[in-house]
């Protein structure tokens, strides 16, 4: 094997949780290759469409230490106030980045925005190789190193193999790997809607009978939207013209926003929760949504996958030796597993208090935005949750180069 075929870390998928773990590593003089099924300026490329991407405040942290948030705050806007409610009861929940003493809650950019800035950072990366368009056919784990077999006849060897590869991950069904898995029977449609009143850096979540409707502060006076339905309902909203879908969204939404003016193309996905079983394997880390799959209520998916990367650096830069030494992958596991578990827990159990019509759960949902509303103590372990500052931080998120 030619030293050009050898790498100490491989990354399959070089989508947002990808290329920011290779960024993330830029310094740590490891040679990595990241692999990926599409170019990246394609249309195609599923991970840098249009959606707006809630960053929260920890992972912007994550981001200004790497040395990239310059780039990405040109295309951000910032969330200053946040505001959580539901649809036929009393009870709001405020949260504010005055009352937390930061300069925003947290950030919203679209996919495509940050996959340009992620692209111009990975081509002017040293120690990078991008492989793409390319995919996995094969892989052997041996007991020093991963062998992969690409589509296009290349043969690669890893001491430590990456699946960044999404939902659908290739190496997670190539290594047959179980995982807990639920179908919400929830349809999240997406798109960017125009509204009458500014939304002067506002986020809205608001829970319904089918699900959560959120909207977050974008540029142009745009908001970012994700209505969730019942599955089956989608096809109709859809289908719907413009004005038909806009009235339909005024009444499950309300008036906070003054009218809705314009939406944008609407594209829709299946939620479904997905958690592989044991996602550290030998010389193999899963990561992002190739791990966990989550529901998009309170916006935790790409944050969450974004401490995976943060977490993985800070445990690979601490060897020049063997990055997919079995200690370092247990230290990995054993960092991440309760923030996943927890996470995971959390976003299914408001599902499950959220989405339906039963009276009694109603006024419990009311009283308990209300009881947080009123507790200072209650709104900032709220804050800090949805700001992924309730954990242990990597150095990454603690402003600490790597």
């Amino acid at each position: 094997m030619t030293t050009d075929t050898n790498y100490d870390l491989i990354i399959v998928g070089g989508g947002m949780v990808g290329a920011s773990l290779a960024i993330a590593l830029k310094n740590s003089g490891l040679r990595i290759a990241v692999i990926e099924a599409v170019a990246p300026n394609s249309l195609q490329q599923p991970s840098y469409d249009d959606r707006g991407i809630a960053l929260a405040y920890g992972s912007q942290r994550i981001f200004e230490t790497m040395g990239i948030w310059p780039q990405l705050a040109k295309h951000s806007t910032a969330i200053s106030h946040i505001h959580v409610s539901d649809r036929g009861h009393f009870g709001v929940t405020r949260l504010s980045a005055v009352d937390e003493q930061l300069p925003a809650l947290g950030q919203v950019i679209t996919a495509r925005a940050m996959g340009q800035v992620l692209n111009a950072a990975l081509s002017a990366q040293d120690n990078l190789s991008l492989i793409c368009p390319a995919s996995v056919r094969s892989l052997q784990q041996h007991n020093d190193v991963v062998e992969l077999e690409l589509d296009n006849n290349q043969t690669l060897t890893t001491k430590l193999l990456v699946a960044a590869d999404g939902g659908q991950s290739t190496i997670r069904h190539l290594l047959k790997l179980g995982a807990l898995e639920r179908d919400y029977q929830q349809t999240a449609i997406t798109a960017n809607i125009t509204t009458e009143r500014p939304h002067n850096g506002k986020a809205f979540e608001r829970f319904t009978d089918t699900g959560p409707i959120a909207l977050l502060p974008m540029s142009d006076n745009r908001c970012s939207l994700v209505w969730t339905v019942n599955s089956g309902d989608e096809v109709a909203l859809l289908n719907a013209s413009e004005h038909e879908f806009l009235n339909q969204l005024q009444d499950r939404f309300g008036y906070r926003l003054g009218k809705f003016i314009r939406v944008g193309q609407r594209h829709h996905y299946p939620l479904k929760l997905m958690q592989a079983d044991q996602a550290v394997q030998q010389r193999i880390v899963l990561i992002g949504n190739a791990a966990h799959s989550l529901h998009p209520i309170a916006g935790q998916g790409f944050n969450l996958g974004l401490r995976d990367v943060a977490a993985l650096a800070d445990v690979l830069v601490n060897t020049n030796k063997d990055s997919g030494d079995a200690r370092l992958l247990h230290d990995y596991q054993q960092w991440r597993l309760q923030d996943q578990d927890n996470v995971i827990e959390a976003t299914s159990n408001l599902v499950n208090f959220f989405s339906n019509n039963n009276p009694l759960l109603g006024h419990c949902r009311g009283a308990a935005l209300s009881i947080i509303d009123a507790l200072p103590p209650a709104k900032h372990w709220l804050a800090q949750k949805s700001m992924g500052l309730d954990r242990k931080q990597p150095r990454l998120a603690r402003r600490i180069p790597l």
